[in-house]
């Protein structure tokens, strides 16, 4: 599938294939999308995931769990603090902070941005700690 190429062309770090995937594809889904989200995300360009992110919304496609988690290791690798409470705030608001995954991403924003109280904050809420 679409997916699964662009998934592994991110792992291979050839985002631009990826993204001239995405671009072919005539629908996308919240896979699709998460899955060059990531790979921006993973690949040093987080600006660009975030602006993908914002495209994402403005399609009307709403984001999961996953996605927030690649959002959150945007913003984190950017220490764009801002945008990353933002949608923290959006992740509580959706009950995702309940997910192991989603809150050590929480975690890693806020320690990344330099800011120890809301991670220690941030780590004493995770349901479950690993």
């Amino acid at each position: 599938s679409w997916n699964i190429m662009i998934q592994a062309y991110a792992r291979n770090g050839r985002v631009e294939a990826a993204r001239c995937l995405f671009d072919k594809m005539s629908e996308r889904d919240v896979v699709s999308w998460t899955a060059l989200i990531t790979a921006y995300a993973r690949n040093g360009h987080g600006e660009d995931a975030l602006e993908l992110f914002r495209q994402m919304q403005l399609q009307g496609v709403e984001p999961d769990k996953v996605t927030f988690i690649s959002v959150l290791d945007a913003c984190a690798g950017m220490s764009a603090v801002g945008e990353g409470m933002e949608n923290h705030a959006t992740v509580v608001e959706r009950g995702f902070e309940m997910d192991a995954v989603v809150s050590n991403a929480v975690v890693n924003l806020y320690g990344k941005c330099g800011r120890p109280d809301d991670a220690r904050h941030a780590f004493d809420k995770m349901p479950q700690r690993n």
